[in-house]
């Protein structure tokens, strides 16, 4: 019994966390697992048993320690040069890409604020950045597409870090996927009011 062999989905109701957390940790080689031929992947029961009570017994990272290290990460990534490979990006001067480059710190901070808000901040703070994305990318004539895309890739930066600094962390799963399950809500927020305000702003100039 303690060497079954387990599904993706059968581990995440294991862990209780969501499917595509369990992918993702596996990817990224948080979590222990085992590749078929066929490259579907199988976790060991017993070294899943074992990885969750390591993670249960670890302590929480300090939240200050977790922001140096989740923008230290961010920037990492930007620097990489994988914002050039972006249409998005292309189509800007050296002005609007400065401009973007400081987007991932003021979504960062965001949603560290919105984590300790109460609903009626969350949603003001949610539509304020959207209304930045929009308008920002209206004044350097950006496509609403491009505007949501221009937004996606600083959100996903900044989730695939917030992964990274909990798993290498070995924060508790059950914590670890109630913080994921806030940072989708807030930036689905986010991408709506980025839609909302780039259409009103377009009505307006007509």
């Amino acid at each position: 019994m303690a060497d079954e062999w387990l599904s993706l989905s059968d581990t995440a109701k294991i862990l209780g966390v969501h499917p595509s957390t369990v992918r993702l940790w596996s990817d990224k080689g948080v979590l222990p697992v085992h590749k078929t031929q066929g490259g579907h992947r199988r976790y060991k029961r017993s070294e899943i048993s074992l990885w969750s009570e390591s993670s249960q017994k670890s302590r929480e990272i300090e939240p200050e320690k977790m922001m140096q290290e989740v923008i230290r990460n961010v920037r990492m990534q930007i620097s990489e040069g994988t914002l050039r490979a972006e249409s998005w990006y292309q189509k800007l001067d050296e002005e609007a890409r400065m401009q973007y480059r400081m987007s991932a710190r003021s979504l960062f901070h965001g949603l560290m604020n919105y984590v300790s808000a109460n609903d009626e901040e969350a949603a003001t703070e949610a539509y304020a950045i959207g209304y930045e994305y929009a308008s920002r990318a209206r004044r350097y004539n950006l496509s609403y597409v491009d505007a949501a895309k221009a937004f996606l890739f600083f959100r996903d930066s900044l989730i695939e870090s917030i992964i990274k600094v909990y798993g290498d962390a070995k924060v508790p799963a059950s914590q670890a996927s109630q913080m994921y399950s806030k940072i989708h809500t807030f930036t689905d927020q986010i991408l709506i009011s980025l839609l909302q305000t780039y259409e009103s702003l377009g009505n307006a100039a007509r």
